[in-house]
């Protein structure tokens, strides 16, 4: 089986509701998905999901490949592009070559990939996280109604810019998932990278009076390991970070400084990148922890990684013209028996879209405003039984 060609799509997310975080919003809920198809002589294709950014100057890397080589062409593609860099959209770009052929080779092996890549189970651990910065309470309370029916008994808040706002919106959760579950749901902070060193302790600390948090994520920049290691020192909540690190590499000196609890990794940057960031992991004694995307790329790797957490779910729904075989049940991602990532794309729907989403606008999340880490307002957080 050989590699002959590419084609790149770009479908719509429509998540129903505005997103966002402590950086800025998507009013409009739609957000854009870029999928790439490889193709072979064999007719088999491959699915995958990310940045087209850089394909181009990559596909000559896989051209005339065979794809179940798939560590090899991943590091192909690295080197391929090592004098430019393989950091930022470029990496995203790899990340999408690297889940098609995965997706490629279990589906050569008429094999489910966690399968393939040797896991004894097909059901994973996840968490809810809805992206929900900016809704009002009403809205946080009815998305993760859904999210508490499906069994999910960890959730993850996005937050960071207001100390009385998160605890109250943290007791919103608590008691929530409570009613649903009938227990305690393992509540988590995301700042976005939205503090500095000591505004994430003093925030942090604030919150940990009120509420028990089982992580706080990217409390501040992804390259500040000594800012991490203080924030890890300095309160009782796990510390995560990693989902916007670009290779291995720089993970290294996080792990070496002791500076994050929970290892993760963002689902763009492909299975390859996974994998080894989580024996990287492992070999610290660190547990692991994929950022979720659109159908929930990394599923069927984390299946198989042994110091896998939990998996974020974004959204119960997918992309238009994107269907995935999986389900969220009982608190649990569980993965079907298709080959491969379980994937099926209809273009034919994709081509009738007749608007695009975006995850660029200048209000958008993924676009860091100059006024951003400058944001925190320090009202006193609300105790048991006070009201302002």
């Amino acid at each position: 089986m050989r590699i002959t060609g590419y084609r790149t799509l770009s479908t719509v997310h429509d998540w129903g509701r505005p997103i966002g975080d402590a950086n800025g919003t998507v009013g409009s809920g739609r957000t854009s998905v870029p999928i790439v198809v490889l193709t072979t002589d064999t007719g088999l294709e491959g699915i995958g999901l990310g940045s087209h950014e850089g394909i181009d100057a990559l596909f000559p890397a896989l051209d005339g490949q065979d794809p179940r080589a798939v560590v090899a062409l991943y590091d192909r593609m690295l080197a391929w592009v090592f004098k430019r860099g393989h950091t930022g959209a470029v990496f995203g770009a790899i990340g999408a070559l690297d889940m098609a052929l995965w997706d490629l080779k279990a589906k050569a092996a008429e094999q489910p990939l966690w399968r393939l890549l040797g896991a004894r189970d097909h059901v994973v651990p996840a968490y809810a996280s809805g992206l929900d910065g900016p809704l009002a309470d009403d809205e946080l309370g009815r998305l993760h109604k859904q999210f508490a029916e499906r069994g999910l008994q960890a959730v993850k808040l996005k937050g960071g810019l207001d100390v009385a706002d998160d605890v109250r919106r943290l007791e919103l959760l608590s008691e929530l998932y409570r009613e649903q579950t009938g227990a305690a749901p393992a509540l988590m902070l995301d700042a976005n990278e939205s503090w500095a060193r000591k505004e994430a302790v003093r925030h942090i600390r604030r919150i940990e009076e009120h509420a028990d948090l089982a992580w706080v994520e990217e409390p501040v920049r992804r390259w500040d390991v000594d800012g991490l290691a203080l924030v890890t020192r300095s309160v009782k909540a796990a510390v995560a970070t990693g989902e916007n690190l670009t290779g291995l590499e720089q993970f290294r000196p996080l792990l070496a400084a002791n500076a994050v609890d929970i290892v993760q990794t963002g689902s763009v940057w492909g299975i390859t990148h996974f994998l080894r960031v989580s024996a990287l992991a492992h070999a610290f004694d660190l547990p692991v922890s994929p950022v979720g995307y659109d159908a929930n790329p990394l599923g069927h790797a984390a299946a198989v990684v042994p110091n896998h957490l939990s998996i974020e779910i974004q959204d119960l729904g997918t992309p238009v013209g994107i269907s995935a075989d999986q389900e969220i049940v009982d608190g649990h991602l569980v993965l079907g028996e298709s080959p491969g990532l379980g994937y099926a794309v209809d273009e034919n729907v994709i081509a009738q879209l007749t608007s695009s989403g975006s995850w660029d606008d200048d209000t958008g999340p993924h676009v860091r405003p100059a006024h951003a880490g400058r944001r925190l307002v320090v009202k006193p957080a609300l105790r048991n039984g006070e009201s302002r």
